[in-house]
């Protein structure tokens, strides 16, 4: 254990002062140090803000969790909180702690898909998404205000048993359903056991459960094709209904149909969708600007409202509170529920709701499905650029673009509509990279989108190939 008087309060590396959490490469940008800094920091303005700070604490199973989280604990103790650390367990355990502990606010201490060797902090703040400007502020809250040292106090609570009864109330599986679970050596293997023993009427396999920061099998990112070879593999060979993934840290779900097809979150959210249409009237549903058009027209054609949104969990946790919306979610696989729950992304409430409704009816999830109009896309690509660049290219991009043919949306990066189909091109809040995403109802249209894209990144300095 490190003694207390060991850490110190230390500035930033700006890179690791991102859009919807603190993240960087552990020893590098992140260290103890920093982890102290956040609680000491943190602490204070919650109670400022709140005149209270009781504060949540988890992490996931990354090998540098543990000394983030004592650091953390000892910065969030030193500004006299009261620290609940609920220990190892996937995000959206400790926002349910959030809720279920009634705290002022809530830290995960997560690299969530990112390589093993990055590390961070996701915030909540009374209940609501810490984010942008509120992180952005942190260097200047070092050099401009006076951290007053309190004494605090750390207490360990064990909450997986009401996690586990919470997510499961009102899931009643009514047909029998053999499922395959990708836990890819993540966070969410700490509590799937005690979730996989309570599940009436399934058949369950499990892939990867062993908490692993080394992440042995594959890396855990549900929207990489490579990364869901094992599990459509398991689904295939086991004759399964359908195969559920998470991401390292549990609040992003990945899901294989029963023939061992990838369904991208736009369409298993029209699934979604089919029983949240009858359980409101006009329900406003959000999606961010990586979505299909296929999911705003057929959403719209079930009764519901589709609302475009900009990428990031958190922008769309906020949106969902504005517009009290039941449902909504974002290509990268966060998805979040309001109806029976509290609007936050948690994989394994949002996978326990799609068995639900498949286990409502006959068809299988292919069927579901294939219902939906069929189209050629690209998966969501995502290269590295130099971090000080990606924002100013997309700049130009625009600058370049403004003029074409179709319709420009403005609302994340650049989407263009037109009739081939459309393509978006935006930069990551998270890391150092540039997405890109096109979809058209040809392959030749697929073609022309893909061009147009290569050659504004080539404008840019950037070369890139798709292989589609």
């Amino acid at each position: 254990m490190v003694l207390e008087n060991s850490f110190q309060i230390t500035e930033f590396d700006p890179e690791v002062l991102r859009e919807y959490d603190i993240r960087g490469v552990v020893d590098k940008n992140i260290t103890e140090n920093t982890a102290y800094t956040i609680g000491r920091i943190f602490g204070n303005l919650v109670h400022s803000k709140l005149d209270s700070s009781k504060i949540s604490v988890g992490y996931d199973g990354r090998l540098t969790s543990p000394r983030l989280y004592d650091a953390l604990s000892h910065g969030l103790k030193d500004s006299g909180s009261y620290v609940f650390n609920i220990g190892m367990c996937p995000t959206p355990m400790l926002y349910f702690a959030d809720y279920h502990l009634k705290t002022d606010a809530a830290i995960m201490i997560t690299g969530s898909h990112n390589p093993s060797e990055y590390n961070g902090f996701k915030m909540v703040l009374n209940k609501h998404s810490f984010f942008s400007d509120d992180i952005q502020n942190f260097q200047k809250i070092i050099s401009t205000t006076k951290l007053e040292k309190r004494n605090g106090k750390i207490n360990d609570v064990n909450i997986i048993d009401n996690y586990i009864e919470r997510i499961l109330q009102n899931i009643h599986i009514k047909r029998k359903l053999k499922i395959s679970w990708d836990i890819g050596n993540g966070a969410m293997g700490v509590v799937i056991d005690k979730l996989i023993a309570k599940l009436h009427n399934t058949e369950n396999i499990l892939l990867n459960k062993d908490v692993d920061g080394n992440f042995p099998n594959h890396h855990p990112d549900p929207t990489v094709p490579k990364n869901m070879q094992q599990l459509i593999k398991s689904v295939k060979e086991n004759n399964c209904d359908l195969g559920m993934a998470f991401d390292g840290d549990g609040d992003r779900l990945g899901v294989i149909d029963n023939f061992g097809n990838i369904v991208w979150a736009d369409q298993y959210m029209l699934v979604l969708c089919s029983e949240i249409k009858n359980l409101y009237k006009n329900p406003k549903i959000i999606m961010d600007v990586k979505c299909s058009k296929v999911f705003f027209d057929e959403s719209k054609k079930m009764g519901c409202l589709p609302i475009m949104e900009r990428t990031g969990h958190s922008p769309i946790k906020e949106k969902m509170k504005e517009l009290k919306s039941p449902l909504s979610g974002e290509m990268s696989g966060h998805v979040c529920y309001g109806d029976d729950f509290y609007g936050y992304d948690d994989a394994l409430y949002v996978a326990l709701r799609l068995i639900r409704i498949l286990s409502n009816q006959n068809e299988s999830l292919f069927d579901l499905v294939d219902k939906f109009p069929k189209t050629f896309s690209t998966p969501e690509v995502r290269f590295d650029v130099d971090e000080t660049k990606k924002f100013l290219i997309i700049e130009e991009i625009k600058e370049r673009i403004k003029n074409t043919e179709g319709k420009i949306i403005e609302i994340d990066g650049i989407r263009v509509e037109n009739h081939d189909g459309w393509f978006l091109m935006r930069a990551s809040n998270t890391q150092n990279q540039l997405t890109c995403r096109a979809e058209s109802t040809s392959q030749e249209g697929l073609k022309s989108l893909i061009a147009i894209i290569e050659n504004q990144l080539h404008l840019s300095g950037v070369n890139y190939k798709f292989t589609v």
